[in-house]
């Protein structure tokens, strides 16, 4: 009987070791290390609250869904726990219950958390994929709203706007962030009619390749004009995915730096002429903001960096891909 007590006694410890343990977890607190070890061999659940990118899903998680770091703290909580009342999960991450109710009625109302009719009511997070459905639709609804009403908004301001005022006068501008000049070639591409020059590295076509820009090549053929790529060098390993790149022509050079030009004398809706400071900067998922670019519609300007890129092709090797 002594005996049974015991293994009774220890098996009870053992579990209140482990409740304890997921508490801290959640409130990010220190534990100990070995004891963290012991407890993630033996307890499944453990082992996905240890997994080490969980705060770095909770940042994309955050940024695709536009939610704030409660919202996505109560999602992840909620699809780790399953089914469970509010204030229970209030509890469980420490924070203040009206202020955890008060989020997920926000978040059910976004279909982002079911609740259930049972009594007491149950907390249920909805499934990733038909999250990222719900967040799909709204954006497709929200981009139809804008086109919509921007165009309404575009023929206003013509009706007001002077056509005599219009300037001229050669203007620039500086462009941050990878994303927002990935942005502003996409659009130069969609209005080219003639000779595009791309002339970077190729670690950045590698960048470029995750972006729309592939897509606007062929949207400048289709509008009769050409893309020619030169960049440092192409191993023979890299040459199909130089080819799926899809640029009309691409040769091997020697390029100025390890910058990025952009530039083609016919995209007048868009300016003519963007310069990077450094291609390698940065890429599209980690320092966003390292990269700045210049970009100009000054005819000057564009003739004379349009003339170096042609010599640059020019004395460039040819490549079959």
């Amino acid at each position: 009987m002594t005996v049974k007590c015991t293994v009774t006694a220890v098996g009870e410890e053992n579990l209140s070791v482990r409740k304890k343990q997921r508490t801290s977890l959640i409130r990010n607190t220190q534990t100990d290390p070995m004891e963290d070890l012991s407890l993630t061999k033996s307890d499944p659940e453990m082992t996905k609250t240890h997994n080490p990118y969980v705060e770095e899903l909770a940042g994309e998680l955050s940024s695709i869904l536009d939610l704030d770091e409660l919202e996505t703290k109560i999602y992840l909580n909620l699809l780790r726990t399953g089914p469970i009342t509010a204030s229970a999960l209030a509890k469980e991450i420490s924070v203040d219950r009206a202020k955890t109710y008060r989020t997920i009625d926000k978040l059910s109302s976004n279909g982002i958390v079911s609740i259930s009719f049972s009594s007491p009511k149950l907390c249920i997070a909805s499934e990733p994929d038909e999250l990222l459905s719900i967040t799909l639709k709204k954006k497709e609804e929200e981009i139809s709203r804008i086109r919509k009403d921007g165009k309404k908004l575009i023929d206003k301001i013509k009706d007001i706007s002077n056509s005599d005022t219009k300037s001229t006068t050669p203007t620039f501008r500086i462009i941050q962030g990878i994303e927002n000049i990935t942005s502003q070639i996409e659009r130069m591409l969609e209005n080219n009619t003639n000779v595009f020059y791309l002339v970077t590295t190729l670690e950045d076509v590698s960048k470029l390749y995750h972006t729309a820009i592939p897509e606007r090549i062929k949207q400048t053929e289709r509008n009769g004009g050409s893309v020619r790529l030169v960049v440092d060098e192409i191993p023979d390993k890299m040459r199909l995915f130089i080819k799926r790149f899809g640029a009309s022509e691409v040769r091997i050079g020697k390029i100025p730096s390890k910058g990025r030009i952009a530039v083609s004398k016919s995209c007048p809706l868009s300016g003519k002429l963007l310069m990077s400071d450094s291609a390698i900067k940065g890429n599209l998922h980690e320092n966003t903001d390292a990269e700045c670019a210049l970009f100009t519609n000054s005819d000057e300007m564009t003739d004379n960096i349009h003339t170096l890129c042609t010599f640059i092709w020019k004395s460039s090797a040819p490549i079959e891909l």
